[in-house]
């Protein structure tokens, strides 16, 4: 397949539901002329997510790469096929993530409620979430391979695409307001000792962003953070029995009045990614997050808050990243070009 010259070339990761599904139509309604690579775990998962594209959007330009993020080979093949296909990528959303396992700690929601921190634990589920995780076919702990480590491996192997264009290339990372600094360990970057593996694996996100900008802002590439707020989607209906967020749903409109991350639906979940891709790179700080934030009426913003990163630390992890990079590359050499 010949390399295709593009108005806009967009590839977004993690988008057969939830937020990614609608930031894909929501791209197209801001620009119908760009061109969406949609990349899913299977081929069926991505035809099917087309075929959901296209049935509002039948005349937009739409094609599919396989891609499992918990599996290097099939990143270093899908990113091998890019390559390939394209000359430049305008645009990459990293929006996939795994949370296996989510339990909810009603001991620590309930002392919340007595200490008045309940609203700030329900809305950034500090303290009352955990996971647990396991090793993934690489070695791997899978929430940090899925969450982060893939997604960097997909970047590093796609610079070509995105360094040196006429305009900026942008990564758009889906980061949390469940990243926190307490989760994570330079020690255990991989959070295989601890049960807040999805919080650690955001917090490196928010640390690789940092990272990115300082080392390729100088070639053109751009990097982004943003947190979707609380969406109703598959992975928050594992947390709960689907019957139990039904009777909650009631209580949870109303919270939005007072906690206006509850964003709730993926069209509204998806508002920072879009507005990032209306503005102007050079002139955004890439030590904040962009948050969507919905009002208790319904009402669609962004917020830009300050990271709580530590740059040092930040460059000590993109370095361990640079590491097991290379551990990968040897152990798949076949794989590259």
């Amino acid at each position: 397949m010949g390399k295709e010259l593009l108005q806009e070339g967009i590839l977004v990761r993690g988008q057969s539901c939830g937020v990614g599904l609608a930031l894909c139509r929501r791209l197209l309604e801001e620009d119908g002329r760009i061109h969406l690579c949609i990349a899913c775990r299977n081929e069926q998962k991505s035809e099917a997510t087309r075929d959901l594209i296209l049935a509002t959007h039948p005349a937009a330009q739409v094609s599919t790469v396989e891609m499992d993020l918990g599996n290097l080979a099939s990143v270093l093949r899908a990113a091998r096929e890019l390559r390939c296909r394209f000359q430049r990528l305008d645009f990459i959303y990293l929006n996939a993530g795994i949370m296996p396992n989510p339990h909810v700690n009603f001991k620590a929601l309930w002392h919340g409620l007595l200490t008045g921190r309940v609203l700030h634990m329900l809305t950034t589920a500090e303290g009352i979430m955990t996971q647990t995780d396991r090793l993934n076919g690489d070695g791997l702990q899978e929430v940090f391979a899925t969450n982060l480590f893939g997604h960097f491996m997909l970047v590093r192997q796609l610079q070509s695409l995105l360094c040196g264009n006429e305009k900026p290339s942008r990564l758009i990372w889906t980061s949390s307001s469940n990243a926190r600094e307490s989760a994570f360990s330079l020690s255990d970057y991989q959070h295989a000792k601890g049960q807040e593996s999805y919080s650690s694996s955001k917090y490196a996100t928010d640390l690789t962003s940092v990272v990115l900008n300082r080392k390729f802002n100088d070639q053109g590439l751009y990097s982004s953070v943003v947190c979707p707020g609380l969406v109703m989607s598959n992975m928050t209906y594992r947390i709960l029995p689907v019957f139990l967020w039904k009777l909650l749903m009631p209580i949870m409109w109303l919270i939005r009045f007072f906690a206006k991350t509850y964003t709730l639906t993926p069209y509204n979940g998806a508002e920072a990614h879009v507005w990032l891709f209306k503005q102007k790179p050079e002139y955004l700080d890439s030590l904040v997050k962009y948050h969507s934030c919905t009002s208790g009426l319904g009402r669609c913003y962004v917020e830009p808050r300050k990271m709580d990163v530590d740059e040092d630390t930040a460059e000590k992890f993109y370095q361990k990243l640079l590491e097991l990079e290379e551990q990968t590359l040897e152990k798949y050499h076949d794989l590259l070009d």
